[in-house]
């Protein structure tokens, strides 16, 4: 497979009478893509807003963030999800860079939805303070939308994808200031120079726990928690085949602009044919009966050793019962002979006691951690709130809550915060660009 991914870096971003590209500066033609975004009948209101890194601007909550692109041959960006099915991974597609389409909802912050401060203290908790970021604000008719904790959200979230191809397609026809190539050999064809190297796969363990449709990451359309472990070639990954959930707590899941970027995959495919051999991806998945997690870790091995793997990642996405999963993989990729390094938040409390992961063994000893899901984190207030403060202060918002007999509510009557870093949008995802670093005592 040969990608060619073309780049626009956008400088800045305005609402204008046409949806345009120029010299770095994105114009978007409001009205048209408020249409773009009422085309679902359940969608009873929606404004847009552009946000800028330093902005006095609190965001929440955020339920989903995706990079504006198009595909230069024709197709949907997300195939089996806003158009038809197609390969992803060659040909040419076309992405505004150093901005994003964030989808906030007006009420009712779920499970999964986030918190995003575009400056101040908050800003450096989450990558996406650093975006020039669309802002698509709404609110739908149904009441489940509205008041299940573990809501499904696609409505704004299928908005919120629709508005993106709409905003990238206005590159189409541009020539990029940069074009990107990612192309792997088959591997059985591969160099002499490229074999010699240590073979590496990357692991990929999607949010798939509900076992119920509509909450779970998808592929090609497909829902994971119904899929098997995978080979995947990785530009499928960067190319628009898979799209995030809205199961898994906001800091740790990875959103659709995540995947499509992979910080990880890239980095690997800088090392292809120097350090070492990339061979590929394993989409897994993230099961809750112990049998699941068994099945998916032994045939996650089994590929991974007929793919002559001398090294593997495990990325796990989300954390607690999830755990289970990543160290049953770690344990069955060490057991076939293959040295694995894992990729996950922990989970430790917030008064830092607990185990930081649910399930622990001996030959797990090579874990890359991002961050603490549960760190405390307070706030003041922010001059302008987009979407609806009070969504934090209700017990169905993962990081935040009603009342604490000791800490208060979450969101005090000055507009203050108090938090679990559960709570920031990404924050703690495994991706390759968390904002955290390691700091020694």
């Amino acid at each position: 497979m040969r990608l060619e991914l073309g780049n626009f870096y956008v400088k800045d971003i305005v609402f204008g009478e046409e949806t345009s590209y120029s010299n770095g500066i994105l114009t978007i033609n409001k009205e048209e893509a408020l249409k773009v975004v009422m085309e679902d009948e359940h969608i009873t209101d929606a404004d847009l807003h552009i946000v800028k890194p330093g902005d006095r601007v609190r965001l929440v909550p955020v339920k989903e963030a995706i990079e504006p692109r198009v595909r230069v041959d024709g197709g949907p960006v997300f195939p089996g999800v806003t158009g038809d099915l197609m390969q992803a991974g060659n040909g040419r597609t076309h992405a505004l860079k150093d901005c994003s389409v964030l989808v906030v909802g007006k009420h009712w912050g779920g499970f999964q939805d986030g918190l995003i401060d575009m400056s101040g203290e908050g800003a450096k908790y989450t990558y996406y303070s650093q975006l020039k970021n669309i802002v698509l604000v709404a609110d739908t008719d149904e009441e489940f939308e509205k008041r299940e904790q573990q809501k499904k959200n696609r409505v704004l979230r299928w908005a919120g994808m629709r508005l993106a191809e709409y905003i990238g397609s206005c590159v189409k026809d541009l020539e990029p200031e940069e074009l990107e190539v990612f192309e792997l050999e088959p591997i059985v064809k591969r160099t002499k120079q490229e074999n010699d190297l240590p073979s590496v796969v990357l692991v990929l363990q999607f949010q798939s726990q509900m076992e119920e449709l509509g909450y779970n990451d998808l592929v090609y359309g497909w829902d994971t928690n119904r899929m098997l472990p995978t080979f995947m070639h990785p530009n499928e990954i960067l190319d628009g085949a898979v799209i995030s959930g809205s199961f898994m707590p906001s800091s740790s899941k990875w959103s659709t602009y995540d995947i499509q970027n992979f910080p990880v995959i890239r980095r690997l495919y800088k090392e292809h044919g120097k350090t070492l051999n990339f061979l590929g991806v394993i989409a897994s998945n993230l099961n809750v009966a112990l049998d699941q997690k068994e099945r998916s870790a032994l045939l996650v091995a089994q590929i991974a050793k007929s793919l002559g793997a001398d090294g593997a990642i495990v990325a796990e996405e989300g954390y607690g019962n999830p755990d289970a999963d990543f160290i049953a993989c770690i344990v069955a990729l060490e057991d076939a002979g293959i040295k694995t390094v894992g990729l996950t938040p922990e989970c430790t409390g917030r008064d830092g006691r607990s185990q930081p992961l649910v399930t622990m063994d001996p030959k797990a000893d090579a874990i890359v951690s991002t961050g603490d899901v549960s760190q405390l984190i307070e706030l003041p207030p922010m001059e302008t709130v987009i979407g609806e403060l009070e969504s934090l202060a209700r017990d169905g918002f993962a990081g935040g809550w009603w009342g604490d007999e000791v800490l208060g509510p979450s969101v005090r009557e000055d507009g203050s915060i108090i938090m679990e870093n559960n709570s920031m949008f990404c924050g703690d995802q495994v991706v390759g660009w968390s904002t955290k670093t390691v700091k020694e005592f």
